[in-house]
């Protein structure tokens, strides 16, 4: 393939959304309509058949790592020493994010067709869908931290117009303001870091920072305090957006939004952008171990406070998006192994990533079956009010099973193996000198979160699929299953993720080109750890079972532990209180300092500046009297100019 064709291919995976997203916002309401869809679909497949052809062809297996295909397109800030283009840059980490997003999304707004094909706001969700994928293929082909940060910001926004799609719903509107709010805690640190590179490298392109190893060591050397703080201002980033404790609260509310949003904020596109951003500085955080560990435990805190608030949430929605917030901190415990040593860097990205593009489908798939259900039961999602859905909805049982087993790890299937080397990786991190100690903990804790997960994912399927057929009044006598443009993304999905992890994780093949990402040296894969590989499991057929016995043979079982343990029980019900503590931390003093400042400024800066507008007031008003029309006034001030005049004649002459 010619360089003009490569650079074609590049800037179509982003510009065919962008197409469509401008074209929607256009014709949408006068000429689309209820086609609206149609841009978006085209828009989205010619990125994914982009994204896959970048995949093989511009970034095949064997390409050069200090080689990454750029296309630049214009100069957009050049300021003394400073230059930023807007180019497009992709390497082994970008093509396979990539492939994963765009394929994920097209496949979701497939599905969205169906799902919101009666809503009056249609093209306004289509518009704003094409635009998220736009701003996040953006993020992953940007060469610098500043196209990073403008696209980093887009997603934001879309994210809010997204979650708060149904604005008229107060519900709905409070969440993507507590979205938006709650990322913009990250993205201060994001920005720090900024401002600490550039004054550090003198550039933000990733050429100039990433792969200036000698700058680097150096550093690392000279100043291991500014590398510290660099990585520990971008992972304050990467905390906001993929949601990592305690900045995670605002992605269980943004269920909020759209079934279809939540697929695609979930699984594919928002939040994995910080994952992507640390995998993507390896280089800089391979000197910073401290930083690392503290990347791998609150991943681990972040896992296991929410697989156990999932444990006792209803809302089928809800305990799909504490598991979301539960793998990403999953994906972050791999990424910070590489703490324990530098062999160990390449295989900790690998991992963390791995799990990212594996999770992409079958999380996807999840939040689809579990919009079919919401569909279908006529938007109820509370699973106390619905039970023994396989044979009424069999598509989507079949669907939501796949996705589970895959969630759950179960032998084989996608989950497995890339959660597998999770466990993998950290248990090898445990053998470290220094830091083996934190691992050893963080490697129980992702065990017991792995056993956690399978049982909350098992008790949502056994009570919304298994038990006696209950389906609530709002879904009507004939309650129906996915429509075929609804079925077959689940269909598609379903397959996928019952096959992906093995296809591309039994033979290394992920590994072996991951390796070449941006300053990741070459790690040399080793077999298989067996015991692992029997221990996962253990943990996952132990986890089915217990949730059968639990939610199927023995239905009395969970509420008589509820009882027992009402104090444990309503913890983690109420979601460890966490929201009510922030508010009393930070919203409630803040928005008391808000409000001095606005008395302060209304009784205060308000009444000064009238004071200051006074004084010309005052200072015209002291001649007024002057101009009242009486003749003896007049001559009285003329008498009284004419002296003061001789007076400074008199004393010039003298």
């Amino acid at each position: 393939m010619s360089e003009s064709a490569q650079h074609l291919v590049m800037w179509l995976i982003p510009g065919a959304p962008l197409v469509a997203a401008i074209i929607i916002a256009l014709a949408g309401k006068g000429l689309l309509k209820e086609r609206s869809h149609w841009p978006c679909w085209i828009g989205l497949a010619l990125s994914a058949a982009c994204a896959l052809c970048m995949w093989k062809t511009i970034v095949p297996a064997g390409f050069d790592s200090h080689s990454p295909a750029v296309a630049t397109g214009y100069e957009f800030l050049n300021i003394g020493t400073m230059q930023v283009p807007i180019a497009l840059r992709a390497d082994a980490i970008s093509a396979l994010m990539l492939t994963m997003v765009t394929t994920v999304s097209f496949l979701v707004s497939i599905f969205a067709a169906g799902y919101m094909h009666h809503d009056p706001g249609y093209p306004r969700f289509f518009m704003a869908f094409s635009l998220f994928v736009f701003s996040m293929c953006m993020l992953v082909l940007s060469g610098n931290f500043l196209q990073l940060f403008i696209f980093w910001e887009a997603v934001g926004l879309c994210s809010y117009l997204l979650i708060g799609f149904w604005f008229k719903k107060p519900s709905a509107a409070a969440a993507a303001k507590k979205a938006f709010v709650v990322n913009r805690i990250g993205d201060f640190g994001l920005i720090i870091g900024m401002f600490l590179i550039w004054t550090t490298f003198g550039s933000l392109n990733f050429d100039d920072v990433l792969l200036n190893g000698a700058k680097i060591q150096e550093l690392a050397t000279t100043s291991p305090g500014t590398i510290t703080l660099i990585c520990s201002m971008l992972f304050l980033g990467a905390m906001g957006k993929s949601a990592q404790f305690p900045l995670h609260v605002w992605l269980p509310d943004a269920m909020e939004g759209p079934t279809p949003v939540s697929a695609l904020i979930h699984a594919a596109t928002m939040v994995t952008a910080g994952v992507y951003l640390v995998a993507r500085c390896t280089p800089l955080f391979m000197y910073a171990p401290e930083v690392q560990v503290t990347i791998s435990v609150i991943g681990a805190i972040t896992a296991l406070l929410a697989a156990l608030i999932g444990l006792t949430q209803f809302d089928l929605k809800r305990v799909l998006a504490y598991s979301t917030v539960s793998q990403l901190g999953y994906m972050f415990m791999a990424l910070g192994a590489g703490a324990a040593g530098e062999d160990l860097m390449t295989t900790a990205v690998t991992a963390g990533m791995f799990h990212l593009f594996t999770h992409g489908f079958f999380k996807a798939l999840l939040f689809l079956s579990a919009g079919s259900v919401m569909h279908s039961m006529g938007d109820v999602i509370d699973m106390r009010r619905f039970s023994g859905l396989r044979k009424v909805i069999p598509i989507t049982h079949f669907a939501f099973l796949c996705g589970a087993l895959a969630l759950a790890g179960f032998p084989l299937i996608s989950g497995f193996w890339s959660k597998d080397e999770i466990l993998s990786v950290l248990n090898k991190a445990s053998a470290h000198t220094i830091y083996g100690k934190y691992f050893a903990a963080v490697f129980w804790v992702a065990c017991g979160t792995a056993f956690i997960t399978v049982f909350y994912t098992f008790r949502a399927y056994f009570l919304t699929f298994w038990g006696p057929t209950k389906i609530p009044a709002e879904a009507g006598h004939h309650p129906h299953d996915a429509s075929p443009v609804m079925a077959w993304p689940l269909r598609i999905l379903a397959f996928a993720s019952l096959i992906i992890g093995g296809a591309v994780g039994f033979n290394h093949a992920f590994a072996d080109y991951l390796h070449h990402g941006t300053g990741l040296p070459h790690a040399p894969h080793g077999s298989f750890n067996y015991s692992l590989m029997a221990l996962s499991t253990v943990i996952s057929l132990a986890g089915i079972a217990l949730a059968w016995f639990c939610y199927v043979q023995s239905p009395a079982i969970p509420e008589k532990t509820a009882t027992a343990l009402a104090p444990l029980y309503m913890l983690s019900q109420n979601k460890f209180y966490i929201d009510e503590i922030l508010w009393g931390i930070l919203v409630a003093p803040l928005r008391g300092l808000s409000h001095l400042s606005f008395l302060f400024d209304k009784y205060f800066i308000d009444k000064l500046v009238d004071l200051v507008g006074m004084i010309p007031r005052w200072i015209s008003a002291a001649p007024r009297w002057l101009q009242a029309g009486s003749t003896p006034g007049y001559a009285l001030v003329m008498w009284g100019g004419l002296l003061a005049y001789l007076v400074l004649v008199m004393g010039s002459l003298r």
